[in-house]
């Protein structure tokens, strides 16, 4: 038995959850004093959903939101969530582009690092990973816990063993639409702890209700380290609350020795900023125990909802969800999460509205079947493959082999109004709009979306989706503009993407 460690994500995962990753860098700035005081383990603060939303929504630069964070909080790590391959963005980028992006975000203040595939293919991870590890910093390498006929204890000791062997220095169990249950959470933990001997550290969302159970299970079983968020911005689609837990270990082998007073200090400041966000509150992020039947994360759910209400077709809601698990079993159980959660809903989404399942295949599910993100973790449907890609060759290798280096042709592109390297970067990860914001700071006229006023009779709660729960709680993205042509094939009623159905600004997924 020993002292657990805690991670607190109310400055990541937590707003992301609840408020759409709308929190801006003004109001965290204030509290990080008090955060500092803590003696949490790392507070995640960048990563998942933020860079997006900076940039998209907030107007903000996400490399000066980490050094100013940096300097608030001398003596807590900083923790970031990072997508392997797939960086911060959504689609995979070459290997120059991997080693920049983690090098620079490693300079500006990040100390831990989070690295998970959607696809669980370690192939995605090994580039990225490497460059934590050269960089001096904490690499924590992360598995995605699902279910499905080939995701068992033995398949994710197995993932585990091969984090290891990568060098990470942390084994992350990251549940991201809170489907692990207690004395499963038992057995893996134990399983996994035999098998590496590295310190596990579990993240689990609260949107079945089984958090709070799964984490004290874990704990019994040896992990160290927890993920929770301070109460104004927990449970639902977000996390257990920190005080809760703090309070269940208190007294007993697992203390975290942290202060009860201190931490509901800072959750009665995050209590009175949530409310200028009310806007971006949503139906959709509460306790949500269909997700222990359909899998389809709450974030996930709201993304589908707003879509579908969009498109007149919410009553297709029901049947969508149905589809999902069903898209899901075709294309190997991918685990539901950024950017596979977004191909595996969209899809699903064309085959019910079509009124034929596969008539309509976006370009994403093509690559997919084609093996550009990756090995699917199980048997993919050939006969779907059949009628997506027909006789095209199906990849076999890492993908990023295929990516040629591609960071100089990125500068030249944004050559006169990138005037540093985290500038490139940025507009690596969102060409259209990063390009747009380097060019409006050029002119001196970013601005920030409205925040408007409680009593404003004009505008209801934005049904924001929390990344990307990726659970699909973030700011996701169509990975690539395909997405246009299956809407170019699909009746006007089918929601086909963010980018080309939904208002920007209401359009949520994974993390």
């Amino acid at each position: 038995m020993a002292k657990v460690h805690i991670t607190d994500l109310v400055l990541r995962d937590g707003h992301q959850s609840l408020i759409a990753t709308r929190m801006r860098t003004e109001d965290m700035l204030p509290i990080c004093g008090k955060l500092d005081q803590v003696g949490f383990w790392s507070l995640e603060a960048w990563g998942g959903a933020t860079f997006d939303a900076c940039v998209r929504f907030l107007r903000e630069d996400p490399w000066e939101r980490l050094r100013k964070l940096r300097k608030a909080l001398p003596n807590t790590r900083i923790q970031m969530l990072l997508r392997g391959q797939n960086l911060l963005g959504y689609r995979n980028y070459s290997d120059d582009v991997v080693r920049a992006f983690v090098q620079k975000s490693a300079d500006n203040g990040v100390d831990v690092f989070r690295v998970f595939d959607a696809m669980i293919d370690l192939r995605n991870l090994k580039v990225s990973i490497e460059t934590v590890k050269a960089a001096g910093k904490h690499a924590e390498g992360a598995i995605c816990y699902t279910t499905s006929p080939v995701h068992d204890i033995p398949h994710f000791v197995g993932l585990a063993k091969g984090l290891t062997e990568m060098g990470c220095d942390t084994i992350a169990i990251k549940d991201m639409a809170g489907l692990l249950t207690p004395y499963t959470a038992y057995d893996l933990v134990c399983a996994i702890r035999e098998a590496t001997h590295l310190p596990i550290h579990t993240h689990s969302h609260a949107t079945s209700g089984l958090a709070h159970m799964t984490h004290m299970k874990a704990v019994e079983a040896g992990a160290t380290i927890i993920d929770t968020c301070v109460g104004a911005f927990a449970e639902g689609a977000s996390h257990p609350t920190t005080q809760s837990l703090v309070a269940a270990l208190a007294g007993t082998a697992y203390d975290t020795g942290l202060s009860l007073p201190l931490i509901e200090e800072i959750s009665a400041y995050f209590k009175e900023v949530r409310k200028k966000y009310w806007q971006f509150e949503s139906a959709f992020t509460g306790t949500d125990t269909r997700v222990l039947i359909n899998q389809v994360p709450g974030g996930m759910i709201s993304n589908l909802a707003n879509q579908l209400k969009e498109q007149g077709a919410i009553d297709k809601m029901d049947a969508v969800l149905e589809e999902i698990p069903r898209v899901r079993e075709d294309l190997g159980y991918p685990p539901l999460v950024t950017p596979t959660s977004q191909i595996v809903g969209t899809q699903a989404a064309l085959n019910v509205l079509t009124g034929e399942r596969y008539k309509s295949v976006t370009n994403e599910v093509k690559l997919y079947l084609q093996g550009r993100y990756g090995k699917a973790p199980g048997h993919v449907n050939e006969e779907v493959r059949k009628l997506a890609i027909g006789n095209l060759d199906v990849t076999t290798c890492r993908p990023a082999d295929l990516i040629a280096d591609e960071l100089d042709k990125l500068r030249n592109e944004i050559e006169g109004v990138a005037k540093s390297d985290e500038d490139v970067l940025t507009y690596a990860m969102f060409p259209e709009i990063g390009k747009t914001w380097l060019q409006e700071r050029a002119a001196g006229s970013l601005k920030p979306e409205q925040l408007l006023p409680r009593a404003h009779p004009s505008r209801t709660a934005v049904r924001a989706m929390p990344p990307t729960n990726s659970r699909s709680r973030c700011t996701a993205r169509p990975i690539t503009s395909s997405y246009r042509a299956a809407a170019a094939a699909t009746p006007p009623s089918a929601p086909i993407s963010c980018r080309s159905t939904v208002s920007r600004k209401k359009c949520w997924s994974n993390r």
